[in-house]
Formats: C-alpha cells, sequence, structure tokens
C-alpha cells in the first residue's frame, strides 16, 4: 500500500503530547464545560472544537504522533483514559471517532484512506462507528449503481453532529453478500431521522446516543468500507476494547481526583478512614494503568509478530474485565469518603457516578469472561507463558 503523509491546514498549531504544559490546560478546559451539557439533547461541541483545534482529531493518522503504524497503542490508550477523566461523554465520542479512524487505517483503499484522512486533519469533521441496531436494522440493497439503506442504528453516539458515521448493515448484491460497512458523507445524503426520546439515560446525557433512521438514505460504491465481514474479523473486533476500557479508567479516574480535593478542602486528610480509602483508591487506579500500559504494549508486539488472535484477543477481554471491576470498586469507596454532602451539586461526583455506572455497561460482560475461561482451559501453556 502506498504511503500515505497528512498534513494539518497550514494555520493550525498541533498540541505535543509529550508538553504537559500543552495537553492539561485543554482537559481542564473540557472538564469545566462538562456541567454545562449534562442534559438530554446536549452535546459537548465546544470540547470537540477544542479537540480539533489541537489536532486531536487527526492524531493517529499517517505522520502525526500516534500514528496506527508506528505501534504506539499504550500512548494512545493514556491519551483516552486523559480525555475520559476530563469527561466521560467526551471521552465516549471521541474513542469512537479514534475506532472509526482504526478501521480506516485496516481497510479502506489508499484513496478513501487520502479522502477520510483529509475530512479529519483538514475539515476537522467528526467520525463515529454506530453498529448497535435493534429490530429494525440497516439492510443496504443495491439499486441503479448506488447503495440505498433501510432501518435504523440505536446508541448513535453523537448523533447529528457527527459528519462521518461508519455503519454497518447487511449488504445483498450480485457480487457480495454479509455484514458491511459504510461510512456516510451526511452533507451529501438525504434527511438522516432522528428520534431523540430514545435517550433518556441515568448518566453519559452528554454523549447525545439517539435512534437513527437511514431509510432512504443511498451511498456510492466509493463509501463502502472494506468487503462484507470484514467489521468482525478478528483480532480487531474484540481487540478494541482496551480503548473503551482506557476512557472507563479516566472515569475512575476522576472520581479518585474529585475524592481527594474534597477532603483536602474540608480539611479531612488526617482522618485515618479517609486515609486507607484513598489508599485503596490510589491502587487500584494504578493498577489500571498497569493494565493499559500492558495490553497496549503486547497488542503492538502481537500484531507485529502475528501472533494468534485468540491470544490478542483474550489479554484484551481481561484487561476489560479488570478495568471494570477497579471502577465498580472505586466508586463506593468515594460514596464512604464524601458521604452526602459530597454527592450534592455542584460537586461533580453525582454526573461522574452518573455516568461511569451507564458507560460500565459495555455488552456481552459475561460472555467476556467466558472466553477467557475457555482460552486459559485450552492452552497447553504453564500459567506464566500464557502471556509472555
Amino acid at each position: 500500500m502506498e504511503s500515505i503523509q497528512i498534513a494539518p491546514p497550514a494555520s493550525q498549531t498541533i498540541l505535543s503530547l509529550d508538553a504537559p504544559s500543552q495537553l492539561n490546560p485543554l482537559l481542564d478546559r473540557i472538564a469545566e464545560l462538562a456541567p454545562d451539557t449534562d442534559r438530554e439533547g446536549e452535546f459537548p461541541e465546544n470540547a470537540f472544537n477544542e479537540l480539533a483545534d489541537a489536532g486531536l482529531l487527526a492524531i493517529t493518522l499517517p505522520g502525526h504522533d500516534l500514528d496506527f503504524t508506528q505501534g504506539r497503542t499504550a500512548r494512545l490508550l493514556h491519551l483516552l483514559k486523559r480525555i475520559g477523566s476530563a469527561n466521560l461523554a467526551v471521552g465516549r465520542v471521541y474513542e469512537g471517532h479514534i475506532n472509526a479512524h482504526y478501521l480506516v487505517h485496516l481497510y479502506a483503499t489508499p484513496a478513501q484512506q487520502a479522502m477520510w484522512y483529509a475530512d479529519a486533519s483538514q475539515h476537522h469533521r467528526l467520525f463515529s462507528v454506530w453498529n448497535t441496531q435493534a429490530e429494525d436494522g440497516i439492510r443496504i440493497d443495491k439499486v441503479n449503481g448506488s447503495y440505498r439503506l433501510t432501518g435504523a442504528k440505536t446508541f448513535c453516539s453523537g448523533a447529528n453532529w457527527v459528519q462521518r458515521p461508519l455503519i454497518t448493515g447487511h449488504l445483498q448484491a450480485e457480487s457480495k453478500n454479509g455484514w458491511q460497512m459504510a461510512i456516510v458523507p451526511t452533507e451529501r445524503v438525504g434527511e438522516i431521522r432522528q428520534d431523540e426520546r430514545f435517550w433518556q439515560p441515568l448518566g453519559m446525557r452528554a454523549s447525545a446516543s439517539f435512534k437513527l433512521d437511514f431509510t432512504g438514505v443511498e451511498v456510492a460504491e466509493s463509501d463502502l468500507l472494506g468487503q462484507p465481514g470484514d467489521y468482525l474479523r478478528q483480532p480487531y473486533f474484540s481487540g478494541g476494547a482496551i480503548r473503551f476500557a482506557a476512557v472507563q479508567l479516566g472515569g475512575a479516574e476522576a472520581i479518585f481526583q474529585a475524592t481527594r480535593s474534597f477532603l483536602m478542602a474540608m480539611n479531612r486528610t488526617d482522618d485515618l478512614l479517609q486515609q486507607t480509602r484513598l489508599a485503596e483508591m490510589a491502587y487500584l487506579i494504578e493498577s489500571g494503568n498497569q493494565w493499559l500500559q500492558s495490553a497496549g504494549d503486547k497488542t503492538d508486539q502481537w500484531l507485529a509478530q502475528g501472533t494468534d488472535w485468540a491470544t490478542i484477543v483474550g489479554y484484551a477481554n481481561m484487561t476489560r474485565t479488570a478495568i471494570e471491576e477497579i471502577c465498580l470498586r472505586v466508586m463506593p469507596l468515594a460514596e464512604r469518603c464524601v458521604g452526602a454532602r459530597g454527592l450534592l451539586r455542584p460537586n461533580p461526583f453525582e454526573r461522574l457516578h452518573r455516568d461511569l455506572t451507564l458507560y460500565l455497561r459495555q455488552p456481552a460482560p459475561d460472555a467476556t469472561l467466558v472466553d477467557i475461561g475457555k482460552y486459559v482451559l485450552t492452552n497447553p501453556q504453564q500459567a506464566d507463558e500464557l502471556w509472555s
């Protein structure tokens, strides 16, 4: 495949991930904006304008800091965690943007890559991946040389703020048949009907995860990504769980930091019970950091070596499961630290807990555990060799 280099617009200043003096103020601004959009129907548009201006919508493209071809997954996971810590709703939508770009990296033709990379780097267009559907899910039919969509997607995070949604549906055509990806150029297609009533959640209100009806929308051959079945190809399908796990850990880290700040403001740092709770929270958060670092490093190493996909997915499943458990342990510890007073607005705990509680509900957690068990029981290696 030919090499593609994407240059930023001449007027854009790219933030350096190695410069805390640049990244930290950006994340602080995103965190400060979070309460303003904590309502159904709202979206953190200002936060994404900040991310775009800093070059973070293009951060994984060729030639940029986290170029997918350079094996920097651990650094990407750390960035996702930091953005999730600032605002989980922003982290969720941003993770979807990164997810879409990874699929483009894997399956797009060079011409498609050039087009879609320019969308992000030059036009600041937001991508996402919308795969979830109910009984009225997407069907893709070839009609007179184009592809007509019928049906709807649910949990469409970013809704009509996303200009390049990657959707999936069952394609039926003479030349190919199966579960097909397509990236919809929203400004060039017909109306995509939006049902905001679908999204009345406990938390993550600002992720605007509405139901969208694509019936009647037509896309071109050049809008189809990859071949039928590529979306579900392993280890990329299940292995991507480490990215949303990173955002989740960011939510737990935000709760930890808010707890520390609250206790300091209340002059309760000398209380031995508070110290023990904060100690437990601290080692839980740090263990999550170790999981992310290891998962990122091992994923890059194993993909480069062509390691069996089941090994990569097994480790991703363990990372996802461990971080969910970390988050579920951090939340009640924080509640005990701050008490009822700390759970009153404008303190951030109420929103942080709601957002993390909902975001932890990712698909098939029990099946994920079963898959880990199957892997370790069907591989003959000694315990210390399973992931070496």
